[in-house]
């Protein structure tokens, strides 16, 4: 093969331009990645919804770039899966070879929570190992106590939350082990469908490994190393300039999770997460002591996989976003300024085996709260209180299979400095995309009866928070669903003289004699055909006073049929 490689290295140090072909070299590795799996895949959490994430890792599992398609949620965690598998080779005496795949998806080894589950290939040129290719997403049903991989709320400890795969592999040096395979099939309920996610998976990691390779022979081990090290230096240098901009000093804030509601301990609800951040010079430093302690039920969050991820996204899209600042790669290297501690056995860093399907719920309360210690520094980036999301698992059998269907029902952020709070968008650092209408009912026997704004609710203020959404699913063949969620307890609070938005809620057959207001995290339930569950989304706080609001937004809102805030 005939290559043409740059002149750019000298003594390990690459020239920027140099640097920036390869690091584009990089990301368009990670997209193409992205859109393999994407358009492989069977379920529509991946292929609508996209949660999931693809990425190029350097032989020390440090993170080089990601697909631009990705959720936070899913890449924020790789590097940690590429440490839990390393810690548990060490632990059982395996080692990297040429054409293995390995599956991970262990909450206690880096991943972040069960069902998300990563494919790693490691790649290598010359006998060398130069690097991984990884995907991660989010799969339906493994192992999963009642049917889909969501709202396993009354599960005691990891065990019960589904099949813990711990580093195994799943081709060892090229061969496809069979064994993995039939155990994962024989441990779902919805084989045809979880197997043929996990192998566009594989598909997509062979990808990203093969256009690795390629990458190295057009610039040179050396050069693509050199560029490596150049980007992530750059983006922890970005990074750093920013938090050099602001006051030396300790800020705190607390924010407040449902926990669950319906539990008769007061000990399991209305959970707390408490956020000291420290600033100085350039660097900062992230304390939750203070947070509620872990639980038997699944709310807690691993530290590394989940808590991390919480802090480095908001941190990041607080003083690197991109529409004040130039694009700035996301890579291992940008969150070397941030330090993160948290008490073990707290919510925020649990002891094994607590469960932790459900972390999602407190880590966006984890962000939200991170954004409210920083609001004294950084009044003109931060939102008021946000809404946090609901995600449900709606199941049942049709011709003798079982289906499960995933919804994402959207949350809502505060009110911005200049601008009112977006409505209806998933939140934080999941950040996921609506499924279309037409998509669920075109698989699945259930009709959207109702999908809309929630009219009322936003937190008034100078900028008003954003608006909640409403979904009503009627079932068209007898079936169940189970639900995990939060924001229906403690309104999203205003900010700045800001009111509070209001709170969500749910309810079985609204408007009929049966109606039954609902906790936000429901065990699974069956349900007869043609009865209805609604999702009400939280509505944002307020930003500002609401004396300061223009009149002319005002006239806007009524005109859209937007009532007052609380």
């Amino acid at each position: 093969m005939t290559t043409t490689r740059l002149a750019s290295t000298v003594g390990g140090r690459i020239d920027p331009i140099t640097a920036a072909v390869i690091g584009g070299g990089l990301n368009s590795i990670a997209v193409e990645m992205g859109y393999r799996l994407a358009r492989m895949s069977y379920s529509s959490i991946i292929r609508e919804s996209e949660d999931f994430a693809c990425a190029i890792c350097d032989h020390e599992g440090r993170q080089l770039c990601e697909a631009t398609q990705s959720t936070p949620l899913q890449s924020g965690p790789i590097a940690g899966y590429l440490a839990g598998i390393s810690r548990r080779f060490e632990e059982v005496g395996d080692e990297w070879r040429p054409g293995d795949v390995v599956i991970h998806n262990h909450p206690y080894y880096g991943a972040s929570h069960q069902p998300d589950v990563a494919f790693c290939a490691p790649v290598f040129v010359a006998g060398e190992l130069v690097g991984f290719s990884v995907t991660t997403a989010h799969h339906l049903d493994l192992a999963a106590l009642t049917p889909g991989s969501c709202g396993i709320v009354t599960a005691t400890d990891t065990y019960a939350e589904g099949l813990l795969l711990n580093a195994v592999k799943v081709e060892d040096e090229g061969t496809r082990v069979e064994s993995a395979w039939r155990i994962i099939a024989d441990n779902t309920r919805i084989p045809h469908l979880v197997v043929g996610d996990m192998e566009a998976q594989v598909a997509a990691v062979k990808l990203g490994a093969t256009r690795l390779v390629e990458l190295i022979e057009t610039h040179g081990l050396e050069s693509v190393r050199a560029a490596s090290e150049y980007l992530m230096d750059h983006s922890e240098r970005m990074l750093r300039n920013q938090i050099e901009l602001l006051p030396d000093g300790t800020y705190e804030a607390e924010g407040f999770l449902d926990g669950f509601l319906d539990h008769p301990d007061p000990a399991y609800s209305k959970l707390r997460i408490k956020v000291a951040v420290t600033i100085a010079g350039s660097e900062m430093h992230v304390d939750l002591d203070g947070t509620s302690p872990q639980l038997d039920l699944p709310v807690n969050m691993p530290f590394v996989g989940t808590v991390d991820v919480a802090v480095y996204v908001t941190l990041r899209s607080l003083l690197l976003d991109t529409v004040r600042h130039d694009a700035v790669s996301s890579n291992s290297g940008l969150f070397r300024p941030i330090t993160i501690s948290a008490p073990e056995g707290t919510l925020a860093n649990p002891r094994f085996p607590a469960p932790t399907i459900a972390r999602f719920c407190s880590g966006n309360i984890i962000a939200d709260t991170l954004m409210r210690a920083l609001a004294p520094v950084m009044p003109e980036a931060v939102a008021a209180g946000v809404g946090n999301l609901k995600v449900v698992a709606y199941s049942g059998e049709k011709d003798g299979a079982t289906w499960v269907y995933m919804d994402i029902v959207e949350g809502s952020y505060g009110g911005r400095h200049g601008k009112d709070g977006l409505d209806a968008v998933d939140t934080l650092y999941a950040n996921t995309r609506n499924n279309p209408i037409e998509d669920i009912e075109s698989h699945y026997p259930l009709r959207v009866k109702r999908y809309e704004l929630a009219e009322e609710g936003a937190g008034e203020g100078q900028w008003r928070g954003g608006l909640g959404s409403v979904r009503d699913f009627e079932f068209l063949e007898d079936g169940g669903f189970s639900l995990e969620g939060d924001g229906n307890l403690v309104p999203p609070p205003g900010l700045f003289g800001g009111g509070d938005g209001s709170a969500g809620s749910v309810l079985m057959n609204p408007g009929t004699d049966g109606e039954q207001s609902l906790p936000s995290k429901i065990a699974y339930r069956r349900v007869r055909k043609g009865e209805v569950l609604r999702t009400v989304g939280p509505c944002g706080g307020g930003y500002g006073d609401p004396a300061l609001r223009d009149t002319a937004a005002d006239e806007r809102d009524a005109a859209d049929g937007i009532g007052a805030g609380s």
